[in-house]
């Protein structure tokens, strides 16, 4: 498949004390190290997607939030070289729901076949994960990665299914609760739209979710 029919979307917010992760700030006593934390792990989703995009000849793009557009180019540039050439935007406003559908809608126009969708804070996150997902929208309208926390990790439509659905799956969803995916797959079903499921993982919200993949870094130096 050509390149500029898949596109890999990273949704991250630009890492800075008091502007991101304020339910791990709170558990870790600190907006500095959570914001610490959430730096590291954009670096490592961001790279981990290069792999995941090179592998699946996907288009690789940064959704960024909490910044202007200069401090968006600064940002990429701190976040260095990765597999897959990283393209920028900003998210714009607008609940989660909002900005992912604006997503999808920017993806589609520019003739994609198939967008996936990620958040920034995946310590387990792998390059087949996401292989998989692009494979998987060959056949399935639409993919998900279910989160521990009732949520999920990765969304993912290809064209029949962005075209069946519009932004009908995105609404009367309770964003920040545990049920997010059940909400999600219930729209799924009500649009008569088939789902694929990929493994479940584990977002970070606490600083013990994070404390297995610190352990796992720290051995692998």
């Amino acid at each position: 498949m050509s390149r500029c029919l898949r596109r890999l979307v990273v949704l991250a917010r630009w890492p800075a004390p008091g502007r991101c992760k304020r339910r791990l700030a709170a558990s870790c006593g600190s907006s500095r190290q959570a914001a610490a934390m959430q730096k590291r792990l954009t670096w490592h989703t961001i790279h981990t997607a290069g792999l995941g995009a090179h592998q699946a000849e996907a288009e690789l793009l940064l959704a960024a939030a909490g910044l202007g557009p200069h401090a968006l180019r600064r940002w990429s540039q701190q976040l260095g070289s990765t597999t897959t050439p990283l393209q920028l935007t900003l998210q714009g406003g607008g609940t989660l729901g909002c900005r992912m559908q604006r997503q999808w809608q920017r993806g589609f126009t520019a003739g994609c076949q198939q967008v996936v969708l990620i958040g920034s804070d995946l310590p387990g996150l792998e390059p087949g994960d996401l292989k998989q997902a692009f494979t998987l929208l060959e056949h399935n309208p639409l993919v998900l990665g279910p989160a521990t926390d009732g949520g999920y990790w990765l969304i993912g439509l290809n064209r029949v299914g962005f075209d069946r659905c519009g932004a009908a799956l995105m609404s009367g969803i309770d964003w920040g609760s545990d049920q997010v995916l059940g909400s999600t797959l219930a729209a799924a079903a009500n649009l008569q739209l088939p789902v694929a499921l990929l493994r479940e993982q584990s977002d970070l919200d606490r600083r013990t979710a994070l404390e297995p993949w610190l352990l796992r870094a720290k051995g692998s130096r």
